[in-house]
This record gives structure tokens, sequence and C-alpha cells, in this order.
């Protein structure tokens, strides 16, 4: 079976790479947030997702 490459979201959704462009594009969608507001986040707390999630909502 091919894969759905419309679904482009991180493996592993409990971590964030900033490094990769689609997973910024997925990330400050998911979140509601600017791409400089995310990258903020992740150098403040780190790349577990739940804990920039909780910055963000700070």
């Amino acid at each position: 079976m091919a894969d759905d490459l419309s679904n482009r979201g991180p493996r592993d959704r409990s971590r964030i790479n900033t490094s990769e462009e689609w997973e910024l594009r997925y990330w400050t969608k998911e979140f509601g947030v600017t791409e400089d507001e995310l990258k903020a986040a992740v150098a403040a707390v780190g790349a577990g997702a739940e804990d920039v999630r909780r910055q963000l909502k700070k």
C-alpha cells in the first residue's frame, strides 16, 4: 500500500523538530502561532510538544 503523502504530521508527535520546514508548518498551525513564537517557546522549554503547548498558553 502506498504512503499517504498528504499526511505529513510528525512521526513522533511528542517532540518538535524546528530544523524541518514541514514540521514548523505543522506545529505553527497546530498551536496557532507564528514561526518565531514557536521557536522562542522551544528555546525556552525544549522540544517536548506538551511543554511547548504549556509555554505558549502563558
